[in-house]
């Protein structure tokens, strides 16, 4: 550890010496040679010049002990000059993570343009027809009670689906699929896929606990409720708040409607908040849509039906709510690393470019295009839209290659200001801060077991756009030890002048 401390150490003295521009024009008078200086018996210090010194420091940094076992791929290119200024596994094979978001991305605001927009359509037949996420709902059915809608004499039931396969990525891990960020995805899709219980605890201990659903009141439709309430003291913790619960999936009797059953302890007087993901995303829209349609005095006489499908022949459109377009769910989707948007944008590829909504449609979709951008058929397998996959795999040529087809793309400004950026806002605001660094990297985080990521945009402290990718799997250090190799990089390049091509 003391080696690679001197190391640094001498490599930021040197970094000073490093920081004039080397090369290309300039407007002062060309400096004269000097003559060389009288032997004084001092060494003098050598200047290095950025690249050398840039690439002094990643290799210090990332042959660090620390990593030993871990396996970085990292490709740092200035795009102007055609510079490569680092490369280490550059084509190798890499799980990225959530930095398949970016492809995704891509691929999404190439195909489907800035514009594009999703459409909810609620239809009825001939014969019938003479931040709140509950919000949409409302105004659907303000819609139909303004057409004098009062009663639905049939049941709520979904057109046929739009994305008939899995509503799970493929390889994404079972003891994932109760969190928020592993919601099953679907056409109909409620509030990202999650729903918010309260567990308030009663006044005295052994009193009825209370539980709240949100944003729906009914959603997720309630099974056993064997939570109890405990007195303050008994948590032997100085009177601290404490409270178990778990969480498990049943069905009703029908076996239609999944069944949120709740065991454990809460405080008395006290609240216990968890967030689960929706096991039945269509069934839980259509649930969310019957409980504002009842709140508008409008009867559904025949319930809702979550597995049933309606035969649309026919049929006419009474009202439709359309999404805000693609240029705006970009940072939604980007920026806090929203893994559901990402399967979502994955499947409309399939289905607006195949006519087939299935990852399988989406796949075949996003690796024609990263062919067709001059990706090598070994630098990618793609197996879903966000990264949670276990099975995806990127190169970090393979990001780069996106990352510059994208400066290049008429809608570069989009894709750029979704990403989150260093200090600032999305899934890199607490990182950089403080630095040159801040405000100037746009970039993609990416995290899963033993995997970290960041790709993405730096400008040099003279104007040089640079992109790189830096992925770390295998390591069995924190990520917060990856983290700081990654930033250190990126504030040496924010902070330092790489001249003219060399």
């Amino acid at each position: 550890m003391r080696s690679s401390l001197a190391t640094l150490a001498t490599l930021a003295l040197l970094t000073l010496a490093a920081c004039q521009p080397v090369g290309g024009p300039s407007t002062h008078p060309t400096p004269q040679p000097r003559p060389a200086p009288a032997a004084t018996g001092v060494a003098q210090t050598p200047v290095i010049a950025p690249h050398a010194a840039f690439r002094a420091l990643a290799d210090s940094l990332l042959e660090d002990r620390r990593f030993r076992s871990a396996h970085w791929g990292v490709l740092v290119v200035d795009p102007s000059t055609g510079d490569t200024l680092y490369s280490r596994n550059a084509g190798k094979l890499f799980m990225p993570a959530s930095n398949q978001k970016l492809i995704t991305g891509a691929v999404a605001l190439a195909r489907l343009g800035a514009d594009f927009r999703y459409e909810t359509r609620v239809i009825f037949s001939d014969s019938l027809a003479g931040g709140d996420a509950m919000a949409p709902f409302r105004a659907l059915a303000d819609s139909l009670a303004a057409r004098g809608i009062r009663e639905v004499a049939g049941r709520l039931r979904r057109a046929a689906p739009v994305f008939p396969d899995s509503t799970l990525g493929f390889g994404w891990s079972w003891d994932d699929l109760d969190y928020g960020y592993s919601a099953p995805v679907d056409a109909l899709f409620f509030n990202e896929g999650i729903a918010r219980v309260t567990v308030i605890g009663g006044a005295a201990t052994g009193a009825p606990v209370t539980v709240r659903t949100a944003p729906a009141h009914t959603v997720p439709a309630l099974g056993v409720i064997a939570v109890t309430t405990i007195a303050r003291d008994a948590t032997g913790a100085n009177g601290r708040v404490m409270a178990r619960s778990r969480v498990e999936w049943t069905s009703d009797v029908r076996g239609v409607r999944p069944l949120l059953s709740l065991s454990g302890q809460v405080i008395a007087g006290d609240s216990v908040t968890l967030e689960v993901a929706l096991r039945h995303p269509s069934g839980a829209w259509l649930d969310a849509f019957a409980e504002a349609l009842a709140a508008r005095g409008i009867r559904v006489r025949g319930g809702v039906e979550p597995n049933g499908f309606a035969d649309t022949t026919g049929m006419v459109t009474l009202t439709a709510r359309r999404s805000p377009p693609l240029r705006e769910i970009l940072p939604r989707f980007e920026k806090p690393s929203q893994n559901q948007i990402g399967e979502l944008l994955f499947k409309t590829l399939g289905r607006v470019e195949t006519g087939s909504g299935t990852a399988d449609s989406g796949r075949a979709v996003v690796e024609r295009h990263l062919l067709a951008w001059g990706a090598d058929s070994a630098g990618f397998a793609v197996r879903d839209g966000s990264g949670l996959s276990r099975h995806d795999y990127l190169a970090p040529e393979t990001i780069v290659r996106v990352l510059e087809t994208m400066r290049r793309h008429p809608e570069f400004r989009i894709f750029y200001d979704a990403l989150p950026i260093a200090g600032i806002d999305g899934t890199i605001r607490t990182r950089m801060r403080g630095t040159p660094a801040q405000g100037n990297v746009h970039a993609k985080t990416g995290t899963l077991d033993k995997a970290r990521a960041l790709s993405g945009y730096v400008t040099t402290a003279d104007g040089h756009l640079l992109l790189f990718s830096m992925l770390a799997n295998n390591h069995v250090v924190s990520n917060a030890e990856v983290e700081r190799v990654q930033d250190a990089l990126l504030v040496w390049l924010s902070s330092n002048r790489l001249g003219a091509s060399r």
